[in-house]
This record gives structure tokens, C-alpha cells and sequence, in this order.
């Protein structure tokens, strides 16, 4: 039945448990089963025995080395992790010419990336990586990426694209155990070198999406690093922190897969690396850039993974507000422009009884989509933010609203200075849209 031929693939493929040979032979004919076994993704003898793993992407299907164990080789391929999601989530999407993807792993992101660009680099030191992506563009059937070997942006020197991404070896390790993880440089210094080469790779109007972490002495100041890298970048930049962690957190979370004595080694081994540094704060997440001429704008949001959904859009209207605002001589210029949503808000009160009855005592806008950014208001501004049509100018907007709330002329001025502060903010976050 063609019912037990796909669960006898999906239980060798994609669960990773061994098969009798004549159930393989009956779901992939023998010809298949021979496949598998030259390409090296199984071995066959009286049962069959996957040596890989193959992933829905989408409408991908990719390959890769299968469930971690800790004791992997040192190039070991992931296939989809939770950092290729966000990496794939914070991607922009245009239709661009020429694509890169650095450090390509199984090709994941070379092959979304292949959907929307004419031509795409894939660059990898790791070989294996190299092979596992050359595989999974034959068994999708596509044609526009290229492998290139070699560190980082080594292989594309002198050459620019509209388009990188790179989820990078960016922990920040004492180890050079596996190459998806360990890049061998020190501290942070694999991520400073992976934003400020992607800038200089970023054709005029190019975006990247770049997986790194920085470190910082304290919670206090956790994203100046950041900042330095992205500051003579000569794009406007978007520094998401995901994961943040003191040095004992930042061990333990990328060492959970030992236990005892060698979890205790690894802790300490890391724990004392970080000190040598002065490290008291470790984040991780994604630096977003958009080159135009006169960019160097920065602005750093915290970001929660699991609020985290496609931004392809969100991002873009970003950058667009940004560039936009740049050219605005004051604020109050926003006054005269014709907003409207650009994204699903939930516009939220927090009430608290007194004796008069019930307080506002907090407002605030969550982005419903995308980066799920929380913006904190005055409660005026929701009723401004509601009412907003990408007809009206702004003003006109907040005039209704102080109208209808019966508001005097000082408490109007009050308002459009808050309304023109959240329209600006939601603006650089991609939430609302200039008309």
C-alpha cells in the first residue's frame, strides 16, 4: 500500500530507525535503496540503516547529519536549528541578483535564499557542509547555487552582493570542537569580523542578516560591542538580541549535553575563559544591515524567540521608514505625513481601580507579527494609533482624538509630542507605514 511505503521512508529518513531491506526495497524500489547507499545516507544489509537525516524545510526538503549525541565529529551538519529559524525569520526577501551565505552548513538558507535570487553563493570551511549542500540543491532541483570552500568571506573577496546571510560560529568558546559551533578565534572576535566584512560585501540597497553574539562586562551596557562593530559600517543597522546570559548561564546552556565530572570540567573551563576577558554578560542574536548612501543609523531591540514569526516584510518597511526619517528636518515633520498600520497591533491598557474609579496605568503596542516588539505609549496614543488611515495627516488625526477625549490645548501639545514619539518608534520598527 502506498500508505506503508511513506511511513517505511519516513521511519528510515526522518526518524532515523533502521528498516528491513525488503520494506526498503518496496518503498524506494532497488534502484533507490542503491541511492541511498552510494550517496552514503544509509547502509544496507539485512536491514538499512540511515547514516543521515531528511528534513521538511518548507518546501524543502533537506539533509543533514541526524540527531546530535555530543559526541559528534567535528563536522558534524545540522540540518535546521533554532538559530536557522530565526536566521530564516529575520531574512528580507526581495528579489535580488546575487546572494551569499556564509558558513552554509547544509545549504539551508543558500537555498531559500536560491527561491528569490538569481545567483547564489555558498561558502563553507567545512567540506562535508559543501557536500550535504551540493546534495540538497540536486534533490530540489536547484541550479542557481554555487560552493565555494574556504573561511568566512575568504572565497568572495572583492566581490559584493545584494543579499547575505550568515548564522555564524559564534559561540563564545574556550573549544575548536565542531565546526558549526567553534569558529577558533577569541572571545568575540569571529562576529566583529563577520559584521564588518558583510558591510564591505553589501552592494548600495543590500541587505544581511548576520547570527552572532558579543560580550559585555556587565548587564548594563550588554550591547556596546555591537555598537562598535555596526558604528563606521556605513549601513543602517538593527542589532536584535535574542539570548542574553551571565558567563555560568552562557556554560551551561552550550554544554547541557555532558553530564557529571566532564560537565563540571566544561563549566569551569568556560567559566574561567570568559573571566579572562572580563566578561559578565554574553548575548546572541542578529545583526541586521541595509546599505544606502548617507546609512549609519543603529538601534538595538530586544527580541523574544518565541514571540519570533516571519519579518521578511516588517524588516524592509524598516529600513525604507528609516531612510525616510533621515531626511526629515524635526519631529514635528511627522505632523504632516499620512500613516497607516503597517503591521497586526494589539493596542493594550492596564487598568488599576482607586476610588474615582478605574486608572490607566499602563499603555502599550505589541507588533502581532514578526520581531513581536513591544511598544510602551501614553494611553492617548492608542486612541491616535487606532484611528490612524494613510488618509489623514497625523495632526488632523490627533485632533479628532483630543476632540473626542475633550482634551484642553495644553493636554493637545502633550499629545502630539507623544503621538509623534510612538509614530516615529513604530515607524522604525516596520509596525506602521508612510503614505
Amino acid at each position: 500500500m502506498p500508505e506503508a511505503r511513506v511511513a517505511t521512508v519516513i521511519r528510515l529518513l526522518f526518524l532515523q530507525r533502521a528498516v528491513p531491506r525488503r520494506a526498503a526495497i518496496e518503498a524506494l524500489g532497488q534502484r533507490g535503496l542503491d541511492a541511498l547507499e552510494t550517496i552514503g545516507l544509509a547502509v544496507a544489509g539485512d536491514e538499512v540503516v540511515p547514516r543521515a537525516r531528511i528534513l521538511p524545510i518548507g518546501r524543502l526538503l533537506v539533509t543533514g547529519d541526524g540527531f546530535a549525541e555530543g559526541d559528534d565529529p567535528a563536522d558534524y551538519v545540522a540540518i535546521y536549528t533554532p538559530t536557522s529559524r530565526v536566521c530564516d525569520a529575520l531574512t528580507p526577501r526581495p528579489r535580488v541578483a546575487r546572494a551569499l551565505d556564509v558558513g552554509t552548513g547544509s545549504g539551508i538558507h543558500a537555498l531559500l535564499a536560491a527561491g528569490h535570487a538569481d545567483h547564489v553563493v555558498a561558502t563553507d570551511v567545512n567540506r562535508r557542509a559543501l557536500a550535504f549542500t551540493e546534495l540538497n540543491a540536486v534533490l530540489n532541483g536547484v541550479t542557481n547555487v554555487e560552493c565555494r570552500h574556504g573561511s568566512l568571506f575568504e572565497p568572495v573577496a572583492g566581490e559584493t552582493f545584494d543579499l547575505i546571510t550568515c548564522n555564524a560560529p559564534y559561540v563564545v568558546s574556550p573549544e575548536n570542537r565542531w565546526a558549526y559551533r567553534d569558529s577558533g578565534f577569541e572571545a568575540d572576535e569571529v562576529s566583529a569580523r563577520v559584521v564588518r566584512a558583510a558591510a564591505a560585501h553589501l552592494a548600495d540597497g543590500g541587505y544581511a542578516t548576520l547570527l552572532v553574539s558579543w560580550l559585555a562586562q556587565d548587564q548594563e551596557a550588554p550591547d556596546e560591542r555591537a555598537f562598535e562593530w555596526t558604528d563606521q559600517a556605513g549601513c543602517d543597522s538593527w542589532i536584535l538580541a535574542i539570548w542574553n546570559a551571565d558567563p555560568v548561564s552562557h556554560a551551561t546552556s552550550w554544554n547541557s549535553h555532558l553530564e557529571g565530572e566532564a560537565f563540571d570540567r566544561a563549566l569551569e573551563e568556560w567559566v574561567t575563559y570568559l573571566q579572562r576577558f572580563g566578561v559578565g554578560w554574553v548575548s546572541e542574536g542578529a545583526v541586521l544591515l541595509h546599505k544606502r548612501p548617507g546609512g549609519g543609523t543603529t538601534r538595538v531591540d530586544p527580541v523574544e524567540e518565541d514571540d519570533l514569526d516571519v519579518a521578511d516584510e516588517q524588516i524592509r518597511r524598516a529600513f525604507a521608514a528609516r531612510q525616510r526619517l533621515s531626511r526629515f528636518d524635526r519631529d514635528d515633520d511627522l505632523l504632516e505625513e499620512r500613516l497607516s498600520l503597517g503591521l497586526a497591533l494589539s493596542l493594550e491598557r492596564e487598568l488599576e481601580p482607586d476610588d474615582d474609579g478605574p486608572a490607566i496605568v499602563e499603555a502599550r503596542i505589541q507588533v502581532c507579527e514578526g520581531t513581536g516588539s513591544v511598544v510602551e505609549v501614553e494611553p492617548g496614543v492608542l486612541d491616535v494609533v487606532a484611528s490612524l488611515d494613510g488618509h489623514t495627516p497625523l495632526a488632523d488625526v490627533i485632533g479628532t482624538v483630543a476632540d473626542r477625549l475633550g482634551l484642553a490645548r495644553r493636554e493637545l501639545k502633550q499629545l502630539e509630542r507623544d503621538a509623534v514619539e510612538a509614530a516615529r518608534e513604530l515607524l522604525e520598527l516596520g509596525a506602521l507605514e508612510l503614505h
